[in-house]
């Protein structure tokens, strides 16, 4: 087959996998409404709610993927196309079982649970969870010295996120304020959505921007970029754990980090082990209200957790581990780059929603025509100074062993008198 037939059937399967994908909608799917925190609340946090979910003929899906399914080869594009269905499959799967006990099955499927090995084939999700908050216990309490509490409104949300949009040119999404939404915010390639009633501190803001302006939406614009396959541009959860780990990073090396967001990352994946060993809605809400001591924010944490699950416990939505090993998979990926001298890869990492395994495939597509190099790429990565410098002495730590450094300045630090 030569080159302009092979380009012309790649962006055919591309837009027949498209087509099918982008109905899905899987997080709108298995939202809750307004009505069930309000309900649970008027009840004194005290029985579990009740949601209801509308059906999905799993079917209707499936059998197109299928007949598509049928006609791939076995080069390394089609092998990726065969990824995509997958995935997308899978999640016609859970929204068919949505509110069943095998919704659990499927969102293991998608997302992995928090005991699956990592790549060390040796530490967890569960692991990477529990050791973070067990080596937070020792400042635990300490004054950081971080600003006085205070609520920033959805109306200073909404300006700062209007002047980051500002590169997106023509292309960037409206910014709307409403009644209504299941988190503080979500982000789209056509719109950002901020809770009305939502409080936000200036790190939280920070962290918005980073993670679903600079990440989210450009890498949904950069996939729309003309002459793309469409698949670059198909939201589905085999792209989750480089995006939201992509993300999760944004924040890190833009400095807007804190230690809030990293330990409720980390309770989200202990409630979820919590909910898959049995703890209904209401025992991992007592879990986050005991670590947050704020109802409206537990209740959201657990939802998250039992969203299109069983609130009994046994059968919960296993997305959120994936935050914690996306970081993980994403910062060792940049690193290896680096090491390897293929610093060049770090921006393939923006062409779209592709997963970091895809990346011969997306370099493939790129030398062919059918990946253009990314539009919009975040501050940190648009000037890659500050990031190989960071990147290539986190290498260089890791090659030094540290435990006999670390325990002369343990020894140090025991004579050193401590300051009030």
């Amino acid at each position: 087959m030569n080159n302009e037939a092979e380009k012309a059937r790649i962006l055919d399967i591309s837009q027949q996998i498209y087509d099918i994908g982008k109905s899905l909608n899987l997080l709108t799917r298995v939202g809750w409404s307004a009505d069930v925190k309000a309900e649970f609340f008027a009840k004194k946090a005290c029985v579990l709610p009740v949601v209801e979910y509308s059906t999905f003929d799993a079917s209707a899906v499936i059998e197109p993927l299928q007949n598509i399914k049928k006609k791939l080869g076995e080069s390394d594009v089609d092998k990726w196309f065969a990824r995509n269905i997958k995935s997308i499959e899978n999640s016609a799967k859970l929204l068919g079982n949505i509110g069943k006990p095998d919704f659990f099955r499927y969102s293991c499927a998608l997302f992995g649970k928090p005991k699956d090995t990592l790549k060390d084939e040796k530490s967890t999700p569960l692991d990477l969870a529990e050791s973070y908050l067990k080596a937070l216990l020792p400042i635990a309490g300490f004054n950081i010295g971080e600003p006085p509490e205070a609520c920033f409104l959805a109306k200073t949300v909404a300006e700062r996120m209007q002047r980051a949009v500002q590169d997106f040119g023509h292309l960037a999404p409206e910014i709307q304020i409403v009644d209504h939404l299941s988190a503080n915010a979500l982000a789209g390639s056509e719109r950002i959505r901020i809770r009305r009633t939502a409080c936000f501190t200036d790190n939280d803001i920070e962290q918005l921007v980073n993670h679903e302006v600079y990440v989210h939406v450009a890498t949904l614009l950069n996939g729309q970029s003309q002459g793309n396959s469409r698949l670059l541009q198909l939201v589905h959860p085999g792209s989750t754990k480089t995006q939201e780990g992509l993300a999760v990073f944004a924040e890190f090396i833009s400095g807007s980090m804190d230690l809030d967001r990293m330990r409720r990352l980390a309770n989200r994946v202990i409630a979820i082990q919590m909910a898959i060993d049995g703890a209904d809605f209401l025992d991992v809400y007592q879990y986050f209200l005991e670590h947050t001591d704020n109802p409206e924010q537990s209740f959201e944490n657990t939802r998250r957790v039992f969203r299109g699950g069983v609130i009994s416990g046994g059968a919960p939505f296993t997305k959120d581990i994936v935050y914690l090993e996306g970081l993980l998979r994403v910062h060792n990926f940049m690193r290896a780059a680096v090491a390897a001298g293929r610093p060049d890869c770090i921006h393939l990492l923006f062409v779209g929603r592709l997963d970091i395994e895809d990346m011969p495939v997306i370099s493939y597509l790129q030398s062919i025509g059918l990946c253009q190099s990314p539009k919009f790429l975040p501050p940190w990565a648009k000037d890659l100074r500050f990031l190989l410098c960071y990147l290539s002495y986190s290498s260089f730590l890791n090659s030094i062993d540290m435990s006999v450094v670390s325990k002369h300045y343990r020894e140090l630090l025991e004579n050193v008198i401590q300051s009030h």
